[in-house]
């Protein structure tokens, strides 16, 4: 399955921060969903995380479209 997802400003300001090797990591996850360490959010319809060593993805999907909301370390993500 190809993915094009659409990231929010946050996600794409996190993945210029990080070091090349990193974010191509990241990118690669995100690019392979649905497969990967995901689970839905409690309280919200939609939304999931993705586990990537520590750092987590929030996104939703909705209609087949998916779009990245937040990308961050674990403890700070759901913050």
């Amino acid at each position: 399955m190809s993915v094009n997802p659409t990231y929010s400003k946050q996600a794409k300001d996190f993945l210029e921060k990080q070091p090349e090797r990193q974010a191509s990591r990241i990118r690669r996850a995100i690019n392979n969903l649905p497969y990967g360490d995901i689970k839905k959010l409690k309280g919200y319809d939609n939304m999931y995380r993705l586990r990537i060593g520590d750092f987590r993805v929030v996104f939703e999907n909705k209609n087949e479209m998916l779009h990245v909301i937040k990308i961050d370390n674990r403890g700070d993500v759901y913050k």
